[in-house]
């Protein structure tokens, strides 16, 4: 049975490490070894933001993609850990250039599978299922809700100030599309 205290205790632990992203890392893919009695403890049936933890130093985030949900390009400026316990995220990741930002590769994710971010790492992320929402666990090496950082026009690439509740915002609106 997933222990969700447990499972924050040893990540808020394992952020004091030497290498605090490949130790949380760690933490989270133990965890996702058994995807199931994650999905069981944390269900992906609607579009959600849901603190789970947050302190100055690391955050963890349940995120439910609701179907085919996206998020434009934005980063984080600190380290991420992201793992997927349903479903899958396409990242599509960018770099800046004189124009803005442009592409520079992808990468899916799937069920028991997490990726790490650095902190200059600036991404877009969509669920590929048109039908299934797509549950997952963000762990951000800082505090996740008051960062200031920046998300870009996904048309224009104008690049605007973000925060937490930019993005919390992003999850409540395809929350309120999917009842419509």
């Amino acid at each position: 049975m997933f222990d969700l205290d447990q499972f924050v205790a040893d990540c808020v632990e394992a952020r004091s490490e030497s290498n605090p992203v490949l130790a949380v890392k760690e933490v989270l893919d133990r965890a996702l070894a058994d995807a199931g009695e994650i999905a069981a403890a944390l269900p992906a049936t609607v579009a959600e933001f849901c603190p789970l933890y947050t302190s100055s130093d690391i955050s963890i985030f349940k995120f439910v993609w609701g179907p085919a949900m996206s998020v434009p390009p934005h980063d984080h400026l600190m380290w991420a850990v992201n793992g997927i316990y349903g479903g899958a995220e396409d990242n599509v990741f960018y770099r800046r250039s004189p124009e803005g930002i442009v592409q520079a590769g992808g990468r899916r994710v799937t069920t028991s599978q997490s990726a790490m971010f650095g902190a200059e790492v600036i991404h877009a992320v969509t669920n590929p299922s048109s039908r299934a929402c797509t549950g997952s666990i963000h762990i951000y090496g800082g505090d996740y809700l008051s960062k200031a950082r920046s998300i870009w026009d996904p048309e224009t690439n104008e690049e605007r100030p973000a925060d937490g509740e930019t993005i919390r915002r992003m999850f409540e609106e395809a929350r309120t599309k999917a009842k419509e």
